[in-house]
This record gives C-alpha cells, structure tokens and sequence, in this order.
C-alpha cells in the first residue's frame, strides 16, 4: 500500500481499472501502523476537504411546534377552499423536518380535501410521484377487488360543473325582423339554420341576426372568412338546435371553439371543450390541445390536458413542448390551466425538477413562476428561499442575496444560511458572524446555528460550535464528520471511529458509512470495510464514493481481494451470529453477499427487508420486498411477499388474504406467521389472541431456520404475556434464547418483572445490553426495572447512545415538574 487514502490518480476509473492497488495491498497485513502514518498525511489532507452543509431548499421556520400548532388551528377554523392549502404547508414543515411519512399523510389529506378539480388532480399527481416504485401495490390493490384511488385519472367532462349558458328570449313577444331560416354561404356550399335558434347562442349572434346590422335582413350571409367549414357550421346549426354536438373528428370540433370563442357562444364553447377534453389521451394530444386552451381561455380543456401531463412525472419534463408550456404561462392563462392552485401546481413541479437537477434552467423558470404564484407570506417565504438556494447552487451568487434577503425579512429566519454564506464568499467572514450572532441574539438559538457559525470559526472555537450544534440537533450530520476527520488529520483513527460511530448507532447515513469506511482501511480491517460498502451498496446500488469519484462497487471489489472468500455456509453462520448479536449493518453486508452466489433469492431480498425496516429505512425496505417478489421460487412464496408489501403499506385485511391464499397453496411458516403477524396488529378483539396463538404454533411446526422460528417464539410469548399465562410464555423466551434470539431477554425480564421479580428482569435485560451491538432500547428497557439513581443512569445512556428516542426527556422533564411543583407547595 503506497497511500492510505485515495490518491487523485487513484479516484479515476481508468487508473483503478490498470493500477487496483495503488492504495490497497495485495496481501493482508502488508503495511505496518507506522508506515500507514507516515505515508497516509497528504492522502488525509485531502479527505479534509469536507463540503460545507448545504444551504437546504426546505421551508425552516424557527420553532415548529408553534407552526404546526398554528396550522392546526387555522384547519379548524378555515373555509373548505383554503384546507388543502394549508396541508401542503404542513406537507413543507415535516418535509424540512425530514419526516417523510407524516409529510405523505399532509399530501393525502391536501388530495382528500381538495375543494376543487384543479387541486384534486395536482395532490392526486404529487402522491402518484411521491409513490413512484409503488405502482405494484396498486396492481396487487386490484387482484383484492380495490383500487387505489389517488393513481385514478379524474374524467372532468362529468365533473366540471355545467350550466345553461344560452340566451334567454319570450318567442312570443321578441319580433324577429328577417326570414325564420337564414342561410350561410360559406364558399361553395349553403347551410340553412334556424335565425332564433341559432340568435340564441350568444348576444353578439342576436345582435347580429335581429339587431340594427344589415345581417339581420340578409337571407343569406356570407360565412367563408370566419374560418369556419361547412361541416362544422352545419355541425353548430344541429347544436342550436338540440344542445348536443353531433359526433366529429378533433378538427372539426376545434373550428367550432373557435367560433363559439369569436362570437362568444358560452354553451357552444363549453360542449366543444367537453369533447375535446375526452380526445386528450397522450402527451402530444395534451401538448397540441393545451396550446389551444390557453389562447381561447378553455378551463375544462386545459384542465385535462394537464392531468395528462402531470400524469407522466417526471418523465413529460424531459420534453421542451412541456416545459415551454409551464414555464411561458401568463398569469391570466395559469388561472386558464390551474384555476387558483397555481402555487400548488409550481410547488409540485419545482419539487420534482429539483430533485432532478437543482440548478437546471428547468428548475430555475419553474422557481420563478412558484414566486410569482405566492399569495401569502408563509407562501413567498418558502418560494423566495428556494429560488435563491438554486441561484446559489448555480453560482447566481448577485440574484440570490436579494431573494434570500427578502425570504429573511419575510419571516424565514433559515434564509440567514444563504445571506452568511455569500457574505464569506466575498471574503468576509466577520460580517457572516455578526449576521448569524445578531439572529441568536434575538432568540433561543438552534443546532443549525451553531453549525452555520463553526464554518466561520478556525481550531478551539470552531469545534466548540460544532459541540453545540450537536448538543441541540443530535440529527446534524456535520459535525459529526468534520470532528471524525479532524481526528483523523491527527493521526487518532480510532478515536475519529468512535466519532462517526456515535451518529451511526441511531441514523443510517451514507456519507458516515462512507468515512466510517475509510477509518477501516486506516486501520488495515479489510473485513470490516468490505461490511460498510456492501451495506452502502444496500441502500444504494448506484452510489459513488470519494467525492462522487469512484463507484462504491469497484471499491468493494478492489476490498474483497484481501478479505478471505466466505462459503455459503459460512455466511449463513455469520448471519446468525450478527442477527443474534443485534448487528443490522453487518447482517446487511452478510446478505449482500449472499446474493452474489445463493440461489433462494426471494428468502435473502425478505431478510434484507426486515433489517431495513428496523434500520428505519423504509424505502429501501420496500424495494427489497419487490424484489424478494420477483425471485420467488414458488406461488406460495409470492403471495407470502405480496401479502408483506401490502401489509407495510397499510392495506392489513389484503395482506391477510395473501396470506390465506398462500396457505391454500401450501402451509409453510412465513405464511402463517404473515397471518398472524397481520391478525394481532389489525384486530382488538381480545378472542383473536387463541386464533394468532393456534397461527404461531402452526407456523412453528413447519420448516424454517432458526432466526425465523427465534422471531415466532418472541411473538407468542408476548402474547401469552398479554393473555396472563406467564409459564407459557416464559418457555417460549428461553426456548427463543436457546436458538439465538437474543431480543427474547426483553421478553422473559417482563415475565420477571410481572412475577414481581424486579432483580431478575434487571439481570435478563443487562444479558441483552452486553449481548446486542444496538443496545439503546435495551437500556430504556432496563430502566423500568431499577431503583431511581440506576434509573437516570441509564437513561442517560440511552440519551447518549440514540438522542431521538423521546421516554428519557420525558421522564427527566416530569422528574423536573414534580420536584417544582413539591417547591411552589411548600412555599
């Protein structure tokens, strides 16, 4: 090994491809710890080249509890027409808080209370692209006998109000002064029409007909320069006199809104548009028809023609016709397309451009338009803060102060970042400070100002900041890895592991994984770096590492040659024994090589879900599911996956059908296990406890591994638990103990605990602690059992090891309430 981390030479493909080891030994063990320390300073030095933070395109207010407690009261109190407004700000607080499902379920309700058909088919579309990957449990919703109603296409033709636009006229008292028939030449041909029927379509065509224009004593009226055919005029003279429009090509029916938009015949305009919209079907139609609806003021039309557009996000915004269209409308022909959903409909698609290529002129016309369509001040808050993050992003750096600027004194106090930022980019960093210290001054400061002002900072004071910021916001990721580099730049390996192994114990973060990855071959553990990128390549197949530089596999490859090749067996030891051990990062690794070479895919894809799910991955974990669907081996099995997919996405009684279903075919354990599983989670029905019960056993006597049978034992004593049998159920946890499951100490400690056994569920839940490599929930659990001291102590530790879990402030801040509320008493 010439260099300990990766040379730039090193970084280009091609050199990887002639040269693998120019910075990774042949053989194990090549290169001493001196050596590493003495040829790897430059090599660290550029890994010290850290990204700031991004400057996040997120609506950041300064205290969430209160806008969301604002919002909740203005749904309370609002008119109908203003909720799904109001939901897709909420949508934009939980999505800059990073809670993806309770921003999904703002969508669902801003779908659900759309007060018109413009917003239905916007929150409709954003949902669809929210759910893009999901589109099989949309299938599999139809092979139950339902329907997921959000991926449905709306038919305006029915829903559009309708309403009688002709004129109205006593036949008795208005004297028409020319013939009852008149006729219309238009070139070669003659239509006879009906004078009063056809007078009654419209004011101007009255006037025209039996006002003081000469037309009105005419017999016949010449019609060829008004770009109307004989077809569609004779198709008009039917129409006034039924209502309805004879059946004719797109062509002809466009002639007619042209005329009924000339001479303004609402009712005529209305039925063209109506047909029209019904010919929409493809991407082209919407474009060549959307043209026309914007020009002649056409809402039903337009409206149509959109649904199929937004229907194909994100693909439609490859095309230059559609992207013309929305980022060209005018104010009066947004209120043609959208009605008065023209913020939503850009927030949907900036949205989804920027996820595509943030700084794209795309990206950037789209963000100009969703300031333009801002109404109130929460609205131009987070459009001007997203217009001048792509401008920054862009290098725009004169257009983004001023938006970032007017996004602050909106109101968004997030959009100092950008302001700082700039500042120093002009070489100013002490301005950047005062900028950040004036805003902490006037209020209780957060963790991302603390962070904000550590990138203005050098040596003791900037690491004092960034202590801070991740004392506030334990979530920052940082800090975490510029204090780990930092170590590493000096030489403290593993001090710089413990580091980013302390945010690694409660969020999953690929750029830790990455540096965590590099500590490892710092310390020459080849086995442990191989584990890291097989997990990256878990959650990311596609993920480049170094700085975008290198693909993650040819990195694993280049890992693997000096790691000792495992059998089939051997991995399948290994993955109990990381299961056992609560490792799911290295019970990841363990599969994904696995899948290289065994052939029960399906089985693996499973496992490989499950551990994603508790990773609090839960898209992975579905792509995983999908996948563990397409490698069945059999019918039985494929139901069985199906059945998990819908379950995980909340159809529970069409997950159990799967289930039955798969039993039908053949009884196996992941089947009964699916039903019972589904059964105790959907019903509260205390009888249904005999029913999983008799479902567990039944699953217990089939075929499976340990890990799977470790997992029912677990469930059925807590079952038995919760039925009282506490003999039962604690033969059940040692049973699961015996086989390798390590969770069930958690278990039979509540059996001691409930036998009032206190020492014994401590001592159960201290085997789980020193067993588990995540033990955070075993402390938290253990807690319940001691006296008060060894209480705090150990939520203490929770606090430490995973600061998001919520029981140890809760019980700190009662602990707090209680002890002032014994002093105001006493006083």
């Amino acid at each position: 090994m010439r260099k300990l981390f990766f040379s730039e030479s090193a970084c280009k493909e091609t050199k990887l491809h002639s040269a693998p080891h120019s910075w990774l030994p042949l053989e194990r063990g090549n290169l001493s710890k001196s050596s590493a320390h003495a040829s790897g300073g430059t090599s660290i030095e550029s890994l010290m080249k850290m990204p700031e933070p991004a400057v996040l395109p997120h609506f950041k207010p300064a205290d969430y509890v209160d806008i969301l407690a604002q919002i909740h009261e203005e749904l309370e109190s609002c008119p109908l027409d203003e909720k799904s407004c109001l939901y897709l700000l909420q949508f934009q607080v939980f999505r800059g808080l990073g809670e993806a499902k309770l921003s999904r379920r703002s969508l669902q309700s801003a779908w659900e209370k759309a007060s018109t058909i413009h917003e239905k088919l916007i929150f409709g579309a954003w949902l669809k692209y929210e759910k893009k990957g999901e589109e099989a449990i949309s299938d599999l919703l139809s092979s139950c006998g339902k329907c997921s109603q959000e991926f449905r296409l709306l038919d305006f033709v029915s829903q559009a109000s309708t309403g009688s636009h002709d004129m109205s006229y006593d036949e008795e008292s208005d004297e028409f002064r020319g013939s009852a028939v008149v006729h219309f030449r238009i070139r070669d041909d003659m239509i006879a029409c009906d004078r009063r029927k056809l007078a009654a379509l419209s004011t101007p065509l009255y006037a025209m007909l039996n006002g003081g224009f000469r037309e009105s004593y005419l017999e016949v009226i010449d019609m060829s320069r008004n770009g109307i055919s004989p077809i569609g005029m004779r198709a008009i003279s039917k129409f006034s006199l039924s209502g309805r429009l004879p059946y004719l090509s797109a062509d002809a029916i466009l002639e007619m809104l042209d005329f009924a938009n000339k001479f303004c015949c609402k009712g005529l305009k209305d039925a063209c548009e109506r047909k029209l919209a019904s010919f929409v079907s493809s991407r082209q139609d919407a474009i060549d028809f959307m043209e026309c609806a914007l020009e002649l003021g056409c809402s039903i039309l337009a409206a149509s023609c959109l649904q199929v557009l937004l229907n194909e996000l994100p693909e439609c915004l490859n095309d230059e016709q559609v992207v013309r269209i929305f980022s060209s409308a005018n104010k009066q022909q947004r209120l043609t397309m959208v009605g008065n959903a023209s913020f939503s409909l850009y927030c949907l698609l900036s949205e989804v451009s920027m996820s595509t290529n943030p700084t794209s002129d795309v990206t950037l016309s789209f963000l100009e338009k969703l300031v333009e369509s801002a109404s109130d001040s929460r609205q131009k808050q987070l459009a001007l803060h997203q217009l001048a993050c792509t401008r920054f992003l862009r290098k725009d750096y004169a257009e983004a102060e001023p938006l970032f600027s007017a996004a602050f004194s909106a109101g968004h106090l997030y959009s100092v970042v950008g302001l700082a930022r700039l500042t120093s980019l002009r070489g100013n960093k002490h301005f950047a400070l005062k900028l950040l210290d004036s805003v902490m001054s006037s209020r209780w400061p957060l963790g991302w100002m603390y962070q904000e002002r550590a990138l203005y900072l050098d040596g003791d004071s900037k690491l004092e900041n960034l202590n801070k910021a991740t004392e506030l916001d334990p979530t920052l990721t940082y800090p975490y890895m510029f204090r780990a580099a930092f170590l590493m730049k000096r030489q403290s390996v593993e001090a710089a592991l413990m580091e980013i192994n302390r945010i690694l114990g409660f969020k999953l973060v690929l750029e830790c994984l990455e540096l965590r990855f590099c500590c490892y071959l710092a310390l020459e553990d080849y086995r442990a770096a191989l584990c890291d990128v097989q997990a990256i390549l878990t959650l990311a197949p596609d993920y480049r590492m170094i700085g975008g530089r290198v693909a993650a596999k040819q990195l694993r490859m280049l890992v693997l040659e000096n790691v000792e090749q495992s059998t089939t067996a051997d991995c399948w030891m290994q993955l109990y024994d990381r299961w056992s051990s609560v490792d799911d990062i290295g019970s990841l690794s363990v599969i994904y090589q696995m899948l290289e070479s065994d052939t029960s895919k399906g089985v693996l894809y499973f496992r490989q879900s499950l551990l994603l799910l508790r990773l609090n991955c839960p898209e992975s974990a579905m792509r995983s599911l999908q996948l563990a669907r397409e490698h069945a081996a059999s019918d039985h099995e494929r139901l069985v996956y199906e059945g998990w997919i819908l379950y995980d996405t909340g159809h529970c009684e069409e997950g159990l059908q799967k289930a039955e279903a798969s039993i039908a075919i053949q009884r196996s354990f992941e089947a009964f296990f699916l039903k019972a599983y589904a059964l105790a989670d959907s019903s509260l029905d205390p009888s249904t406890s005999a029913t999983v019960v008799s479902l567990l056993e039944d699953a217990l006597r089939c075929p499976s591994d340990r890990l799977r049978k470790g997992q029912a034992l677990n469930n059925l004593g807590s079952v038995y638990v919760d039925c009282g049998k506490l003999d039962l159920a604690a033969e059940c946890y040692i049973n699961a103990l015996k086989i390798g499951h390590t969770r069930a100490h958690q278990g039979l400690a509540r059996v001691h605990f409930l036998r009032n056994n206190r020492t014994g569920a401590y001592g159960e839940m201290t085997k789980l602690i020193e067993k588990a490599r995540n033990n955070a929930s075993a402390y938290e659990k253990r807690s319940e059992y001691c006296d008060r001291e060894l209480t705090k102590a150990d939520l203490q530790m929770v606090t430490k090891l995973d600061p998001l879990r919520v029981y140890p402030y809760r019980y700190r801040a009662a602990g707090k309430c209680y002890f002032l509320h014994g002093i105001s008493n006493f006083l």
